[in-house]
């Protein structure tokens, strides 16, 4: 009980430490755009940046239940759901450099690019199934869907995983370290799942 009273107590200032530190990868690249230190092509550093903490946060996420399953810790849990926001939050500017900045709404350019290129279809199929998932992240209309099927739709968050990982090994091609790391820790992070269901 005097644990619980004083993670409580704590709770609000780690949430605001994390949601400080999530906010950093977006701000460093605020100010590499002010001061043109975006390398020689800023358009492809923001779409790698943006990706690559899409997918780390997705992950970030994943790891809280088999957290809280090995060593018994609940404030991962309450963490969760920010986590999963800024996930979403990097894979909205990641869709939105490549919509804008890339392509300029050229939708004709956007359909002969997605022929040419599946990853790009891979990644925009993980944004559109985790747009539901931010959208019912709030208690109202997690009250409104019922709790078995928001945790229904919310399983919907390990195939976008999967694919997201996917994504970014056709995206990269030679150097497959960074995502061969990602599926490693994907691996994991469901074996560590299936395990303790089991």
């Amino acid at each position: 009980m005097r644990q619980q009273s004083k993670l409580n107590r704590v709770m609000p200032w780690l949430k605001v430490g994390v949601f400080l530190l999530a906010l950093l990868p977006f701000i460093k690249l605020i100010l590499g755009f002010y001061q043109d230190d975006l390398g020689a092509n800023p358009i492809e550093k923001i779409t790698h940046t943006t990706g690559f903490w899409t997918l780390s946060f997705l992950l970030i996420t994943l790891t809280a239940t088999p957290l809280r399953l090995i060593t018994h810790w609940s404030w991962p849990i309450r963490l969760r759901r920010m986590l999963g926001l800024f996930a979403f939050f990097y894979a909205c500017l990641h869709f939105l450099t490549y919509l804008i900045l890339d392509q300029f709404f050229d939708a004709a350019a956007i359909i002969e690019d997605i022929s040419k290129r599946p990853y790009i279809t891979l990644g925009f199929t993980a944004f559109v199934l985790l747009t539901p998932l931010a959208i019912s992240s709030n208690d109202t209309i997690t009250r409104k869907i019922g709790s078995k099927n928001w945790r229904r739709l919310h399983s919907l968050i390990y195939p976008i995983a999967i694919v997201g990982v996917i994504h970014f090994a056709w995206l990269v091609k030679k150097d497959l370290s960074t995502p061969l790391m990602f599926a490693g820790l994907l691996s994991t992070l469901l074996l560590i799942r299936l395990f303790y269901r089991r």
